[in-house]
């Protein structure tokens, strides 16, 4: 049988993760597009064939025709309707973040564990991308020898808000570093600060944060929200035998007027579509199955990452070094 899907939010991420269970997860039916604004929800609807459409997104969850819910939703609603997915006894692929508040995340934890079953599948889609497979794979196999440190940074265009701030780019963009680097290095982090240079206009500039893991490698992110060149995520994991270093993902170059150039995406949208596929069929296996994906990020993942960023706002506020404290991992999250 065909597992049928609800999908909260019909906005970008909504509209991306309808397109994805209607084309590429076989297995999937998309039954309910939920969005407040119902000319939206009928859009996507009708855009990718949805059977239904919804404005009540706990309404939408609780329907008896709906097996799995993704939630795409405004951030401030994450954890809330994380929660009524665990009361429905549905599982949930669930946007990043968890919450910014490293307390909700604990809440949604505790649901999870009265429920006594894991429900929560987080989309920290970059778990997926090939790139942080193959460095991950890399160190397991012991070819880099030990890790000492992994450079990253994530650049945009532009922000996107004019009130965008250096304590935004903490707990909005960062998250995904955050998240990741986790994985990759298979530790957690101790400290972290926090800086950013001064540009010559009233756009927010670069955040760079240095954070020190629990195993004592060092950790560096650059967020620059204003890079006005594109859409560039890179990093490079540096051990004792060697480094691996990620490439842009470029499919074409163009040489012409004495010159080689090859393009940026505009968005990561291209750039990890491909994740966010690998990452949606792992989900449809949860469901499916029962069994949480190997690489997947859960509420644990959610609440480190909230953790992480509270700690990198301190930093950035107060200029010194900040200790991440985060409570003893559940077993349950084992």
């Amino acid at each position: 049988m065909s597992t049928r899907i609800a999908i909260i939010g019909a906005g970008l991420m909504g509209a991306d993760h309808a397109k994805i269970v209607a084309e590429d997860m076989p297995g999937a039916t998309l039954q309910v597009i939920c969005d407040m604004d119902a000319a939206r929800a009928k859009s996507v609807a009708e855009a990718h064939g949805a059977a239904d459409i919804a404005s009540d997104p706990e309404a939408a969850i609780a329907r008896a025709d709906v097996d799995a819910v993704i939630v795409a939703s405004p951030d401030f609603t994450h954890a809330p309707l994380s929660k009524a997915c665990i009361a429905a006894g549905k599982r949930v692929l669930c946007e990043k973040p968890l919450s910014q508040k490293s307390a909700e995340c604990i809440g949604v934890m505790q649901a999870e564990m009265g429920a006594g079953a894991r429900f929560v599948q987080l989309g920290f889609m970059r778990r997926y991308d090939q790139s942080y497979v193959e460095m991950r794979r890399a160190l397991r196999d012991g070819a880099l020898g030990r890790a000492l440190m992994m450079h990253n940074f994530h650049r945009n265009v532009e922000t996107p808000a004019s009130d965008f701030t250096g304590a935004m780019a903490i707990t909005n963009s960062a998250p995904h570093e955050f998240d990741v680097v986790r994985l990759v290095l298979g530790t957690e982090y101790a400290s972290i600060t926090a800086h950013q240079p001064r540009r010559s206009d009233a756009r927010v500039a670069p955040v760079v944060m240095v954070l020190e893991t629990t195993d004592d490698q060092l950790v560096t992110i650059e967020i620059n929200n204003n890079a006005a060149y594109g859409y560039d995520v890179r990093a490079e994991l540096v051990g004792e035998a060697g480094s691996i270093a990620m490439n842009n993902v470029a499919y074409t170059r163009t040489d012409m007027a004495l010159a080689s150039a090859t393009r940026y995406d505009a968005d990561w949208r291209g750039r990890y579509h491909d994740a966010y596929v690998r990452q949606n069929r792992a989900f449809l296996r949860f469901v499916e199955t029962g069994r949480f994906p190997d690489i997947a990020s859960s509420s644990w993942d959610g609440y480190a990452a909230a953790v992480v960023a509270e700690a990198g706002v301190r930093a950035l506020q107060t200029g010194t070094k900040q200790a991440v404290e985060m409570i003893a991992r559940p077993e349950f999250y084992a």
